[in-house]
């Protein structure tokens, strides 16, 4: 065993008795795309509990347990923290299941599904207050586009930006900018997507992943939720599950615009800013971490970038650079 499997196994016997875990039925329950993993172990009368291994020299579990209260505040289903080691980075968490949105995801199901979603995510920014969680600011929200050109254009893409396409990209940036943070600010999950929520019978999804999380935009986690990684939903869909939250919202106190015009565009624009991120982070995590499977989805997120930009003529620059990255050629249609 390496020496992290070791430690795990002899932090899991320390605690092992007033569970009565055994140690023999430690199994991978998943694993996420920054250096966390998850163990399942089976205690006493068969319940199951997760393992969460963050080694600290690249990860930190305060944030999380700290997230945790907040979520539990809001009266949402998430793990509750049976036990933790913050120095050497372990927790022993409730098993929320088996089963993520994600893997039962229908045609059928989808509405109901995702009503629960939206309820849930009312909660959350329902309790949101300044001053809890850091800032999303012009920082990180720059930090994070700045993902698009370092790891996808120059390393995935091979591609150079001339001086001309520079430009043209950093005012891109700054319309988006400027766009989301004009936004009112609430709790920001930061990954409320299908992948991260887990089926259950009572009491709306299971939500896991988000220590992340931060006092950012308002259309963030609908956007997320809405504009997945890993799912695509038809337009109409996806704006009328917006609707429902932007109603649901208003409702709740929460700060939404009072014209759903206005926060469609947020939405759209916030959307935008999240999968010019995630193109960057999943050719990072390949050809830093050696994970290449994320890479799959990238047509995904080049295509909601499209979609975007197409619709918006500030952002015309943008289709522009993205078909010479892409070497694709613009399809124009005339009607005379």
């Amino acid at each position: 065993m390496s020496d992290r499997q070791n430690e795990r196994h002899d932090w899991l016997q320390s605690i092992a008795a007033p569970y009565g875990l055994d140690l023999e039925s430690v199994v991978p329950a998943s694993s996420d795309a920054g250096f966390r993993s998850y163990y399942r172990v089976t205690g006493a009368e068969g319940q199951t509990y997760i393992v969460m291994d963050a080694p600290p020299a690249h990860e930190d579990v305060r944030p999380f347990i700290r997230v945790t209260g907040l979520f539990q505040k809001a009266n949402l289903t998430v793990p509750h923290i049976y036990e933790q080691n913050v120095e050497k980075g372990f927790l022993l968490l409730t098993d929320l299941g088996r089963e993520t949105y994600l893997d039962v995801l229908n045609e059928n199901n989808a509405r109901e599904l995702m009503t629960q979603a939206i309820d849930a995510l009312v909660k959350w920014q329902s309790i949101s207050e300044a001053g809890v969680l850091p800032e999303y600011d012009r920082a990180v929200l720059t930090r994070e586009l700045n993902l698009f050109p370092e790891w996808y254009i120059s390393r995935h893409r091979g591609k150079t930006l001339d001086e001309r396409q520079n430009a043209l990209l950093k005012v891109c940036f700054e319309r988006i900018l400027q766009n989301n943070l004009a936004q009112a600010k609430v709790f920001v999950h930061r990954d409320y997507m299908p992948r991260n929520l887990m089926v259950r019978a009572t009491d709306g999804p299971g939500i896991l992943d988000y220590q992340d999380a931060l006092y950012g935009p308002v259309s963030y986690d609908i956007a997320s939720l809405l504009r997945d990684a890993f799912i695509s939903w038809g337009e109409t869909f996806v704006i009328d599950m917006t609707i429902r939250y932007w109603e649901k919202a208003k409702k709740a106190g929460i700060p939404v615009p009072a014209d759903f015009g206005v926060f469609w565009k947020d939405v759209e624009w916030m959307g935008l800013q999240r999968h010019l991120k995630v193109l960057g982070i999943f050719a990072r995590i390949n050809y830093r971490d050696g994970k290449p499977k994320y890479l799959a989805d990238t047509p995904r997120f080049i295509n909601y970038v499209r979609q975007t930009a197409h619709r918006y003529d500030e952002l015309k620059a943008l289709l522009f650079l993205i078909d010479q990255i892409e070497d694709s050629v613009p399809q124009y249609g005339y009607t005379f």
